[in-house]
């Protein structure tokens, strides 16, 4: 699968979905089978207004951040994330996102190298959500870590994925603030997820399982009364390397203060960030984390394949 490395995200099949109907209409077609884009730079008409709202309603900001220096593997998949979660921004007209891979804006008096005030760009006074991809003990200062933590507190976005769960080994309240740790990845390549609420808006479009390819991040330390899992993997108790309960979820949401946290262990590689499904759900997971989208994390046990649909605000929009 072609990779994003030019200004055009998939203008071919954001007009297809627009005009499919969508999701389950699709998914009648191949009901185990993620749904994949077409190939990035497919030629398109222009979309007339792309990247603007209308009169009044001005676009979020997002911050894109991945600070990958400490990375024990680093993952070449996250630079084309950060592009697709700025095209995802643009195309809707939803959000504005500045990319970045430094760590010094996550304050809100951020500095430079030799410590003097910086001037301009992005940082925790203006902007409404952070995408984070970082990896590993991400250097923060005490002060910045507070900062951040007090930025989502106070009702902000912070949608995490893949490698950030394993971030900020050495910070307990990290763990508290994305609801839990890394443990491994000891099932990788083909499995089934189980989608436990087909009525969230970040996975209302999978069916109620499926199947997928990925590297399947394992967490621990977590605790259903506290947060929300939207898809696990399904797993046999007992499995070599897998947690004695067999729960291994793959999608969460939980509140932290008053803010919104959203982590979703999709996707590995470059190429998965292409597939049409994965793309929706961070789509839908930014819109929700930025107060677009209505619903509040609901903790439950362990569900099956059949889901639970209800007691949860979702909105119909697709991707742009």
């Amino acid at each position: 699968m072609t990779h994003l490395r030019s200004g055009s995200l998939v203008l071919a099949f954001i007009a297809s979905v627009a005009l499919a109907g969508l999701d389950h209409t699709a998914r009648a077609q191949a009901p185990n089978e993620p749904q994949r884009g077409a190939p990035i730079g497919a030629a398109a008409p222009a979309q007339p207004g792309r990247g603007r709202r209308s009169a009044g309603q001005p676009r979020k900001r997002v911050l894109a951040w991945a600070d990958t220096r400490n990375g024990q593997a680093q993952h070449e998949s996250i630079g084309h994330a950060l592009a697709i979660i700025e095209r995802l921004g643009y195309e809707s007209g939803m959000w504005d996102t500045f990319i970045r891979t430094d760590s010094n804006i996550i304050s809100k008096n951020p500095t430079k190298t030799d410590g003097t005030p910086a001037s301009g760009g992005p940082n925790l006074g203006n902007i409404d959500a952070i995408f984070f991809a970082g990896h590993r003990d991400v250097p923060l200062t005490a002060s910045q870590k507070e900062e951040l933590l007090q930025f989502v507190r106070e009702g902000h976005g912070f949608v995490a994925a893949h490698v950030a769960l394993t971030a900020f080994e050495t910070w307990p309240e990290f763990g508290d603030l994305i609801g839990a740790r890394f443990d491994g990845h000891p099932i990788t390549g083909a499995g089934v997820v189980i989608n436990e609420n087909t009525a969230f808006a970040a996975t209302r479009h999978f069916p109620p399982s499926f199947d997928f390819d990925d590297e399947f991040y394992q967490a621990s330390q977590f605790s259903r009364d506290k947060i929300d899992v939207l898809l696990r993997l399904n797993v046999k108790p007992g499995e070599r390397g897998v947690h004695a309960d067999g729960d291994y979820p793959l999608a969460w949401t939980k509140s932290y203060g008053k803010g919104r946290v959203f982590y979703g262990s999709f996707a590995h590689s470059s190429a998965t960030w292409d597939i049409r499904d994965v793309q929706q759900m961070y789509f839908q997971a930014m819109l929700w984390a930025l107060g677009a989208v209505d619903g509040e994390p609901a903790p439950h046990p362990m569900r099956g394949a059949a889901g639970a649909a209800g007691g949860r605000g979702s909105d119909p929009r697709q991707l742009p």
